[in-house]
């Protein structure tokens, strides 16, 4: 099993933002789902490139204003 952790707070409801519901009123949480890591389960790197590219999570970044640097910015670097 592979965990991932998510951090989040919990409403005046004792729910925390992904709509689950903690019996604790107030407090920050910490959420672990578990993944199956089983050949036919996991996520090619290109699987997970491709999901973030689709998810509304990361609209904010095709904001304009998101683009603050430019290739003259900085050194080049060479490993």
């Amino acid at each position: 099993m592979k965990a991932i952790e998510l951090h989040s707070k919990t409403d005046e409801n004792g729910r925390i933002k992904i709509e689950q519901e903690t019996g604790y009123e107030n407090k920050n949480v910490r959420v672990l789902i578990l993944v199956d890591e089983s050949e036919e389960s996991v996520l090619s790197e290109a699987g997970w490139f491709a999901s973030t590219v689709k998810s509304p999570s990361f609209d904010f970044l095709k904001d304009d204003k998101q683009n603050i640097y430019t290739l003259s910015d900085g050194e080049l670097f060479e490993d």
